[in-house]
């Protein structure tokens, strides 16, 4: 089971430091250049967040919530942007992704940041969550990769704060993920459109 948490209004008032905004300038027109590109086919499924709004609602959980430990994983990490705000921040982070070609880019986001940060090739989600699914024809269904957590000997339960970013129809899909392999006490972060990001805590 899990809880909403009200994240605050005000969130946009929490500052953030010149490097940090460099670096997602810096992101932000990589990403645009990618995006561009006319000489191979697009990755639909990725779709860049507001990582301003995601720094912030991440510094206010930091300073407001509980934590059951600092370990960090971002679903579908794409070009790694999050995985390295979280490593600014001091989590232990970790990024899965299922493409290749976006995790090539995220490698150039980690060096780039200069941050310690683990990103594999592999499936979100963990063995046995499709069942979960109402729809199977949502996108985080579709990643014909082996699981990603034995690439880092992990399991979802041996994470404090998960990031997603669902595409649209699949939010509660990935929330009820969470919820069914989670720790209690686990936070599930989401970015859900513009303005607009989710947080649930995992109760029991």
């Amino acid at each position: 089971m899990i809880e909403p948490i009200d994240i605050p209004s005000s969130i946009d008032r929490e500052p953030i430091p010149d490097d940090v905004a460099s670096q997602l300038a810096i992101a932000r027109q990589r990403i645009e250049t990618f995006q561009d590109r006319w000489d191979r086919p697009q990755i639909e499924q990725f779709v860049a967040a507001d990582y301003e709004m995601v720094y912030q609602v991440l510094c206010w959980t930091l300073k407001s919530q509980p934590m059951i430990g600092r370990r960090f994983l971002e679903w579908g990490c794409g070009f790694a942007v999050v995985s390295a705000i979280a490593s600014y921040l001091q989590f232990d982070s970790i990024g899965i992704e299922a493409e290749p070609e976006l995790l090539h880019e995220g490698r150039k986001t980690i060096e780039q940041w200069d941050q310690p940060v683990e990103l594999v090739q592999g499936n979100f989600l963990p063995l046995g969550s499709d069942s979960l699914a109402d729809d199977p024809t949502l996108p985080s269904l579709g990643h014909q990769v082996p699981c990603g957590y034995s690439a880092i000997d992990s399991e979802l339960s041996d994470f404090a704060l998960v990031y997603s970013y669902p595409w649209p129809g699949e939010g509660d899909f990935h929330a009820d993920v969470f919820s069914r392999f989670a720790s209690p006490g686990g936070l599930l972060l989401q970015f859900c459109g513009p303005n607009e990001m989710c947080l649930w805590r995992k109760t029991r």
